[in-house]
């Protein structure tokens, strides 16, 4: 799969969405190359591998280039002893609502109590309707890209986040 992907990004609140999800699926993830806005990711979704390169965002986060292609799990393995220190860590729950699936990631590990949405669009101006439980866009910050949360890990700024958004940690 190749083109651009366009997707806006939002909090979560609760855990509704757990209730909604129609599946579900563990996702570990790291970065072969990550910087100047591009990432080569090796990603492993339950027993299923991934490599995808993503190009620089657009329009404030909104879009960018995305080439993905699936690989056997043996050779995602040996790739992800290749990656940049940090691995990715989350569980991925998918939630039909109006149209439209909205993906939430729930994280793991050092980022854990951290809970957002995605949701893919087929246009920038595409209007869609939220679930109760989305909260806050934090399309385009940083803070909430995969390859900044295995570098600055979200226990590490989890205190600047509304009381509403900090989920839970397991541990």
């Amino acid at each position: 799969m190749s083109g651009f992907e366009i997707e806006r990004k939002f909090l979560v609140k609760g855990e509704d969405f757990k209730q909604q999800a129609e599946s579900s699926s563990h996702i570990r993830q790291g970065y072969i190359l990550s910087g100047g806005g591009r990432t080569v990711r090796v990603r492993i979704r339950d027993d299923r591998g991934y490599l995808t390169i993503k190009g620089p965002s657009e329009n404030g986060g909104l879009s960018r280039y995305e080439f993905e292609k699936e690989i056997t799990l043996d050779e995602a393995e040996h790739l992800m002893a290749l990656c940049e220190p940090g691995v990715v860590d989350k569980r991925r729950f998918l939630v039909p609502f109006k149209g439209h699936v909205f993906e939430v990631d729930e994280f793991y590990g050092d980022n854990e109590g951290l809970v957002f949405a995605e949701v893919e669009l087929d246009d920038e101006n595409e209007t869609f309707e939220k679930p109760d439980f989305i909260g806050p866009e934090v399309t385009g910050d940083r803070r909430f890209y995969n390859s900044y949360l295995r570098k600055r890990p979200y226990l590490l700024w989890r205190a600047t986040m509304p009381e509403e958004y900090r989920h839970p940690r397991q541990g």
